[in-house]
């Protein structure tokens, strides 16, 4: 019996190189998508409610990407897409690439390759994932929203083959989601693949994009579990493979926010694909201050410490966190549960959504208790919620919130932000105090009855010291604006 080593995604970093690179704010890998333009229209892409973009990054900045990766001990590269088989200059960036000493992971739906291209491919090692759901060629069709995306992919499969894929230093995988329609063959398909030595890459589909919208291709937890229990079954008996089957990778892990990064087209910086919160822009600033002063790239890099929910309890919390992307794109939050792991399904009622009451994450009560819900947490921002009411200690006679209420309403939207980010960790209650305002513009007013929204943003931090620009609306209307400066006692607290 072996451990299953031969995933494609991840297997080339042992644990003490992932712990190193996460001491070191280093990187093992990035994706990056040179392109949005795809021939298909696949029904559960992630990308089929993302707009259209206009500001791609030119060739040379993609190749200055590719070398700041590389400074940042990056030894691999995944290209996602679009299609990246449709970008122009995708063969100069696989060469730019080799020549800087990384690997090239390529995923692809099949599109120009030709034979002397599944030939160039081979000549410059890339590995090659292909993307096919089925065996039958009208639902892979209807899978991808184009009529004839089963012949494209098998024609290309064929040249890769023809190219020598897959050989020991060549390997070729094949990238599949799972879903209602094809789960039935997924077990034949990985025999098939196991069979010849072709890598089998099963996901389950992150519910964004086009997998949210078409709800009949969901599945419950309990079918997952099955199928990813048959599958782990199939690898023990037949080809003497051990995993623990764990969301979402069939017979792999995904931690990949501890070494990796996502870069889109524009050169905006995400953690994944699937936590769609930018934390930068390349074409702002370099890679590197990014991901230092990215508080989802730390946090998800500390994630034992502040996650929440029933998967804080999980034994196998060393080596998995369920699908980050799912739990943000269900609950609004990426440091919380996976909803869709089978291990939580009854315990659905633990896991926190976005809005939260605010109740629950700060020790305010009433009448001092000014803010009431938590909307949204981003990448050092967030936007909190509250409704005037007479009884409020701010609000006078007329039924008029007094000016001297919105320093204290952007303190409790400060302290709401960082008590849920903190929620169920390690330190939870984490001492803090408003050291002053500085700033600060009235610009209009708000009475009983008005609902108000706070928007923050963690402009700078040094230390146990932060200063925070915080702005107050009424509807659409911009009431107050100021700049806080606060301190937390974050000793014990590796955030």
């Amino acid at each position: 019996m072996k451990n299953c080593l031969d995933r494609i995604y991840g297997a080339e970093f042992t644990p003490q190189e992932i712990a190193d690179a996460v001491r070191d704010g280093r990187l093992l890998s990035m994706e990056i998508e040179f392109n949005q333009s795809c021939n298909f229209r696949c029904i559960y892409c992630y990308a089929s409610d993302t707009p259209v973009r206009r500001n791609e990054l030119t060739k040379d900045e993609f190749l200055g990407v590719i070398d700041q990766a590389r400074e940042l001990g990056a030894r691999k590269i995944i290209i996602l897409g679009g299609e990246p088989m449709l970008y122009p200059h995708i063969m100069e960036m696989i060469r730019h690439i080799r020549s800087k000493g990384m690997d090239v992971e390529l995923f692809t739906n099949g599109a120009n390759i030709t034979p002397e291209v599944a030939r160039e491919l081979y000549a410059n090692d890339v590995r090659a994932v292909l993307k096919m759901n089925t065996f039958d060629e009208s639902l892979q069709d209807t899978l991808s929203g184009c009529k004839g995306a089963h012949g494209q992919i098998q024609e290309a499969f064929e040249n890769l083959k023809q190219a020598g894929y897959p050989s020991a230093d060549h390997p070729l995988g094949i990238s599949s989601i799972i879903c209602q329609q094809n789960i039935e063959e997924l077990p034949r398909m990985w025999e098939w693949l196991r069979d010849q030595g072709i890598l089998p890459y099963l996901e389950m589909m992150t519910p964004q994009g086009g997998a949210r919208e078409h709800n009949m291709l969901e599945l419950d937890s309990r079918t997952l579990e099955q199928f990813f229990q048959r599958i782990s079954d199939l690898d023990r008996t037949k080809y003497g493979i051990l995993w623990d089957p764990q969301p979402p990778l069939v017979g792999g892990e995904c931690l990949r926010h501890q070494f990796s990064c996502a870069v889109n087209s524009e050169g905006l910086v995400q953690s994944c694909v699937g936590i769609t919160i930018p934390i930068g822009d390349l074409r702002t600033q370099r890679l590197k201050e990014i991901l230092r002063d990215s508080e989802v790239v730390q946090d998800l890099k500390n994630y034992k410490d502040l996650i929440k929910g029933p998967c804080r309890e999980c034994q196998q919390l060393d080596s998995c966190y369920g699908c980050r992307g799912t739990a943000f794109q269900l609950t609004g939050d990426y440091l919380a549960s996976d909803p869709l792991c089978w291990k939580n399904s009854g315990r659905r009622d633990e896991i926190m959504f976005l809005p939260v009451d605010v109740s629950r994450v700060i020790p305010h009560k009433p009448p001092m208790l000014l803010i009431d819900r938590l909307l949204e947490i981003g990448d050092r921002v967030s936007v909190s919620e509250m409704t005037v009411r007479k009884e409020m200690v701010f609000v006078d006679e007329s039924g008029r919130l007094d000016d001297a209420s919105y320093p204290e309403i952007i303190s409790q939207a400060v302290a709401a932000q960082e008590g849920f980010r903190r929620f169920g960790s390690s330190n939870p209650l984490v001492e803090g105090f408003l050291l002053g305002v500085k700033k600060l513009e009235i610009l209009g007013e708000a009475h009983v009855g008005d609902t108000l929204r706070v928007s923050l943003f963690k402009a700078s931090k040094f230390g146990d010291f932060g200063i925070l620009d915080g702005k107050v609306y009424n509807g659409a209307t911009l009431v107050a604006r100021g700049e806080i400066k606060v301190w937390q006692n974050n000793a014990g607290v590796d955030v």
